[in-house]
């Protein structure tokens, strides 16, 4: 697969994007397509944040991953997202009460469920168990030019962020890691590690995008190389207050459109990752938008929807100058092979 590797001239962190791995369709502009992060590893094609789904994502040209991390009950960072092992594996309760080597033997394959050569249930991972692996062995497993996004899960933050910095100082992996999180808790916990990069808190984003959304205009813009993630559709819950009650709608908001893109990029070297993008139609509008990155369940999916999107093509809406000022390369980047 060819890669490309970028890094900031300006700084210490290094953000690692990929080009395409297939030969160039003609007329096609690979690097303006939006780049493919596995979410949780590849929930969708195999069991999620273990080692084989990192295994089949870089199989699948995958161009990032992203992880969810907590803490055993030893303090060792390992990749599980749910409150409870019960969820996915053939256990129960919260990761914090096992050890990590307890947590290799939980079978973290247990309830992914596939279909068999008949069209029948299958869970094929009863047969061939896959542990929790420890955030260590991820880093280990994953190409060292592949970026990852680490999303923290669990409070209390500060014990986690310690440990997620113990281990990345030890793999010297910060050059190639970016901190999520849904708790601003963590934001402020990595604020004491000047090596991190971090997302911008999420009430932040959402915000920004529901203002534009709703006509109010672009208010505090990113910031120069701020990195910005958000569901490409939401369903969203509006409250109208009356002084007698309250009226509630429920609606399906698409919450990245060419303004809400227009807003973010006012700055240089924002990134933006558009969560949720797991069709075919949903992928080719966030590269109609100019999108950088979409997180989606199924690498293997996406990858056949990308080699067969002409980028020129099919974007009537977007000019392709429109297209590429969104483009992901921020001005003071510069360009050598990984």
């Amino acid at each position: 697969m060819l890669r490309s590797f970028y890094r900031v001239a300006a700084g210490s962190i290094v953000v690692a994007l990929f080009s395409a791995c297939a030969a160039p369709v003609p007329g096609r502009d690979v690097a303006a397509l939006p780049r493919i992060v596995a979410h949780r590893g590849g929930t969708g094609d195999a069991p999620e944040n273990t080692l084989e789904a990192i295994r089949q994502s870089v199989a699948h040209h995958a161009d990032a991953m992203w992880l969810t991390v907590q803490l055993s009950r030893d303090g060792v960072p390992v990749l599980y997202r749910p409150a409870d092992l019960s969820a996915l594996t053939d256990a129960s309760g919260p990761v914090s009460t096992r050890t990590a080597a307890e947590l290799a033997q939980v079978n973290a394959g247990w309830m992914f469920r596939s279909r068999d050569a008949k069209g029948n249930d299958d869970y094929p991972y009863r047969r061939a168990p896959v542990g929790v692996p420890m955030l260590r062995e991820a880093l280990r497993a994953i190409p060292v030019g592949m970026p990852v996004i680490l999303d923290m899960k669990a409070l209390p933050a500060a014990p986690q962020a310690q440990a997620v910095a113990q281990v990345l100082n030890e793999e010297n992996a910060w050059s190639r890691v970016v901190i999520y999180s849904t708790e601003s808790a963590y934001q402020q916990s990595f604020a004491a590690y000047p090596q991190a990069t971090v997302f911008e808190p999420r009430d932040a984003t959402r915000t920004r995008l529901l203002r534009v959304l709703l006509n109010e205009g672009c208010f505090n813009a990113p910031g120069k190389d701020t990195w910005t993630a958000f569901e490409l559709h939401r369903p969203l819950t509006v409250t109208e207050k009356f002084t007698l009650g309250e009226g509630i709608s429920k609606v399906n908001a698409t919450m990245w459109s060419g303004s809400t893109v227009a807003c973010f990029r006012q700055r240089p070297g924002v990134r933006i990752v558009a969560i949720a993008v797991n069709s075919a139609e949903d992928y080719r509008a966030a590269a109609c938008l100019g999108i950088d990155a979409v997180l989606v369940d199924s690498p293997a999916q996406m990858e056949r929807v990308r080699a067969g999107i002409d980028a020129a093509g099919e974007c009537p809406a977007i000019s392709r100058g429109q297209q590429k000022a969104a483009s992901l390369l921020p001005d003071d980047v510069a360009r050598g092979p990984l």
